[in-house]
This record gives structure tokens, sequence and C-alpha cells, in this order.
């Protein structure tokens, strides 16, 4: 059977794809084997498979998490069908990646767990009609260890070192874990088990995407492409985001919490954000960024649209306009919100004089996660009662009933008094 011509239609197809898909990307490996599997596919009506792995080592994703599921829906939309693993077995070890030590193992209840959310959230962003969900416990957990001494004969210690993680650590004298070698082996040899077509993954990545090509080789399998993505910086606007670091916006976070947050995204990045966490259409990423250059859209605007798109994408439109308004009456008009969380306080509590340290109350308010960071908050003018700033973090206040707290731009409680 002779395959379709390749037509005009055909090429403004692969042209279109091209773009889209190789938009925002830092490296595709090898880019004309990419382009020829897209135009094969284009010709012959079968999508391509796309491999993503996701190891369940926390609970929550966040947008950093969102710059390789956003380019997965692209290929969704132009008829490629996702692979999405979720690393049930390899995410008991711990990606080693970028580590300086051997990363604690999870236990089995850990990444169930967290794999049960990920599931729930990542179908805010693919298709699930196009998605198939599969488990890499189905083919790693059977294996017997013959299995797996035949598969670790199909790459060198050698080859492992080229790793700039491993190479540091061993250099430094520092120990490396055999079982983390296995790492990089096993999801190569997931893409072994799927025989995919394309796996994407992040710059830190680049190692164990190479790997799946590796192994699919050795195993006689037509080889994967792979796409790199960039990191995305958080809101500190120098560190990848990350929980830990509380640098992060959270996909299930409230609206007004996420628009909040969106509107501290340093503005050098707002294009970058725009690029890589949302669905604009290519016109639109290219009218935002000529209208942030030229001055046309002012830098308050641009970054108050990207805030709405953020929270419409993950809570709707009708959200996403109540979320704006609510920054607009709040932090723009100096307003205070309408519905505001009440902390009942025991009058008895609060002594004969009805006086309290600020920064150790706000710690007991739940407003502050330690003393310290109380007090810095003081310092840096974050906190108000009443509208009014606070200035000495060792000030004694008095209490009163209805007394509005407010500690940085979101936060706000009124206190009730019960005798």
């Amino acid at each position: 059977m002779t395959e379709p011509v390749w037509s005009a239609e055909h090429e403004a197809e692969f042209q279109a794809q091209v773009a889209r898909l190789s938009r925002g990307t830092v490296e595709i490996v090898p880019e004309d084997e990419f382009k020829q599997k897209l135009r094969k596919s284009i010709q012959t009506g079968q999508p391509l498979k796309i491999k993503l792995g996701l190891d369940p080592t926390a609970p929550d994703i966040h947008l950093g998490h969102t710059v390789v599921l956003q380019k997965m829906r692209q290929f969704q939309q132009f008829g490629h069908h996702v692979q999405l693993i979720i690393g049930d077995f390899t995410g008991r070890i711990g990606d080693p990646t970028g580590k300086s030590e051997t990363r604690k193992q999870l236990t089995e209840e850990d990444v169930k767990r967290n794999a049960d959310t990920y599931q729930r959230q990542i179908f805010k962003i693919l298709d699930p009609e196009r998605t198939t969900v599969v488990f890499n416990s189905e083919w790693l957990g059977p294996m017997q260890f013959a299995d797996v001494v035949r598969l670790a004969a199909h790459v060198t210690v050698a080859r492992m070192l080229e790793r700039d993680d491993f190479t540091k650590r061993y250099q430094g004298g520092m120990p490396i874990s055999i079982h983390e070698f296995f790492y990089p082996l096993m999801q190569g040899y997931d893409s072994v088990i799927l025989k995919s077509d394309v796996e994407l993954g992040g710059t830190d990545q680049k190692f164990n995407l190479l790997m799946g090509r590796t192994l699919q080789k050795e195993y006689g399998i037509p080889t994967q492409a792979t796409m790199m993505l960039p990191l995305l910086e958080g809101l500190d606007g120098v560190n990848k985001m990350s929980k830990s670091l509380g640098n992060y916006i959270g996909i299930d976070e409230a609206p007004q919490e996420m628009y909040g947050k969106a509107m501290s995204i340093p503005d050098e990045l707002m294009g970058k954000y725009a690029e890589l966490i949302t669905d604009w259409t290519l016109d639109e990423l290219a009218g935002f960024a000529s209208g942030v250059a030229d001055g046309s859209l002012h830098p308050r605007d641009a970054k108050m649209n990207l805030a709405r798109t953020i929270v419409r994408m993950y809570h709707g439109a009708g959200a996403a306009d109540e979320a704006q308004q609510h920054f607009v009456t709040v932090f723009q008009q100096r307003a205070m919100p309408d519905e505001i969380e009440e902390k009942v306080i025991v009058a008895a509590s609060l002594g004969e004089q009805g006086t309290v340290k600020i920064a150790p109350w706000l710690v007991g308010l739940g407003l502050a996660a330690s003393t310290s960071e109380a007090r810095r908050a003081v310092q840096q003018g974050g906190v108000k009662l009443n509208g009014e700033k606070i200035a000495d973090p060792n000030a004694e206040i008095t209490v009163e009933d209805g007394l509005v707290v407010q500690i940085g731009r979101r936060k706000f409680v009124k206190i009730k008094i019960e005798q």
C-alpha cells in the first residue's frame, strides 16, 4: 500500500505543527528526526505517541509542573496521543537529577496518595480522551533479578558518570548508591515498553530522556525524539519554582490567592510565564510581547491580563473576573475585602490590660509561621491594624473587638472577643 502524496495541505499542517510545537523549547534531539516523525504522522494520519513521565513525589502540582503539560496539550490539539506515565515505581527511588546526595526513598503509600492527586489535577490541562494513563509498576514490578541484570548490561558505568550530578558527587567523594543508577535505566525502559515516538521533559532531564533513545536502539525499537523545555523560575525570580521555597503558584489554590500571587510575578519574567504556562495562541503571545516592548501595554495591565488568564485556566472566566475585581478593590483602591475570616479570642487570654506583643500574637493567629517571620513582616511594613501600619516589631498593641489585622497583601482576619 503506497503512502498518500504529500500535498500543499500536508505542508501547511506540517509548518503549523513545527511552529507551535517548537515554540518555547530549549532543545529537540534530534530535530531532523522529530520533523520526520511529524511528516509521517501527517501523511499517514497516524498520531504520534507522546510520552511524559511524572513521579508523584509531592502532593500538588504548581505552575512549574505545567510547562511540560501545556506542551503535551498542544500535541493533543494537533491530534497526537499522550502516554502519561505515573512513576509509582520510579517515584519510590526518587530521581537523583540535580541532587548532591542520595535522595530519600518514598513509601508506597506516599506515592499512591500523591498519584491520586496528580491524576485529578493533570486533567485540568490535558484532554482525557487523548491521554492514556499508565503506572510503570505494571512492568517494572514483576521484573525478576535476572531481568534487571540484563537491562543493566545495556549501559556502562562510564556512561552513567556522564551525568553532571553523578560526576560532581564522584569527584567530590560523595556517595552514589547503586540503586540511583537504575533510575535513568527504568525511565528509559518505560520508552521501550510504550514504544514512544517523542518524550518531553525539563532541561534537567536530558540524560534520562536520551537514555530512552539508547535503550530503544538496544532493544531494536525505532528511537524516540526528545524535547527539552525550560525550567520556570518562581515568584522570587531566581530559583526554580518549588513548594519548599515558597515561590510557587499551585493550580489548586483559591482564585483570589492565585491572582494575588500572579501579580507578584517579576516584570522581566512576564513574557516567559505567558509563553510557557498559558493557553494563548501564537498571535496572542506576539501581541502581548510587542505591547509590553513598545509601551502600548502598561506593565500593570499586562500583569493583570496574565493573572486573569492563569485563574481563568484553572477556575473559569467567572472566578477570574471576581478575583481581578477583588484585587482592584482591595489592593489598588486599598479597601478592605467584603468578607474577612473571623478569629475568636477569649477575653481572659488577653490579661487585664488587653494587650499583646505583636510578633508572637501574629504567630498565634496563624498569620505567620514563626516569630522571626512576623518580626520581618512588621519591619518591612507589611502588617496593618485597621489599615494602619505597625512599625515596631516589639510593639504591644491593644486588642479590641472588630480589629482587622492584615499581613502582606492577601491575609486579613477580624478579631471577635468573647467573654
